[in-house]
């Protein structure tokens, strides 16, 4: 339903009202208002329902701006075709908002209408936004999980473990040193299962599951306050279902009940 295409010189279509991380509810309990005829300062993101499509900060009224839901708010709720809207919307929020300078020489930068790009017009530097790669990993032993809990996470939830890819390093490698810093076990074989943009606020996880060689848990007391190994049929509260954290979880639960037929 939303294409990552460029409506060049569209001035109105769908508007998505972002202030500060929120979006600002539209009708029917979308993030969505219009079509309507776009603001000077609108930025194109793409087509929603072959509409064009663009976000516009919304500074007018602070105070009411922040009662809007957030990114992840409006995600726990609705279908999961507008993902790669909300996803695209926020991360260029992001990138836009943090770029309006050139971290060259300073100078203030001008938008570049026909793709996502911050130019300085003063040093030549042209800046895109920023993605950052992770990984994110279940770690499997026979039918247990393997599920971490950041000091970030509300009560009682856990998920599966994900870190930054470092320079120079594969995202295999990632998995094993990520697993190794973060709870102290060293994983076997790796497979690849899909990937999703995470813009919170500019990531593009890397989904792997890996077998562990031990269930022997060593938690390294700072990115992860808890860890242990969870059976099928005692789970703790679980990461949102839009997560890639969640489908890890859900595919390794349908695998162990295709088993057990």
């Amino acid at each position: 339903m939303f294409q990552r295409i460029l409506p060049k010189g569209a001035t109105r279509g769908w508007l998505l009202h972002l202030h500060r991380g929120r979006i600002a509810p539209g009708e029917d309990d979308v993030p969505l208002r219009g079509p309507t005829p776009w603001p000077a300062e609108a930025l194109p993101l793409g087509y929603w329902q072959d509409e064009p499509v663009a976000l516009v900060f919304d500074d007018d009224d602070p105070l009411a701006a922040e009662q809007w839901p957030d990114g992840r708010a409006w995600l726990s709720h609705l279908p999961e075709a507008y993902f790669p809207l909300l996803s695209t919307a926020l991360q260029v929020a992001n990138w836009w908002q943090d770029h309006r300078f050139c971290g060259r020489c300073g100078s203030r930068t001008r938008h570049v209408a026909w793709e996502f790009a911050m130019h300085c017009d003063a040093c030549g530097h042209r800046n895109y936004p920023r993605i950052s790669p992770c990984i994110i990993t279940l770690v499997t032993h026979g039918d247990a999980m393997l599920l971490g809990r950041s000091p970030r996470f509300p009560a009682g939830r856990y998920s599966t473990l994900a870190g930054f890819i470092e320079p120079g390093e594969s995202a295999e490698e990632a998995v094993r040193r990520e697993v190794g810093e973060e709870v102290g076990v060293s994983v076997g074989r790796i497979s690849y299962f899909r990937s999703q943009a995470w813009p919170f606020p500019h990531s593009l996880m890397l989904g792997f599951f890996a077998e562990a060689a031990s269930r022997k848990i060593r938690i390294d007391d700072h990115e992860i306050a808890d860890a242990d190994w969870f059976l099928p049929q005692a789970l703790p509260e679980l990461p949102p279902p839009f997560s890639i954290s969640r489908q890890l979880i859900e595919t390794h639960l349908k695998s162990v009940a295709a088993r057990g037929h």
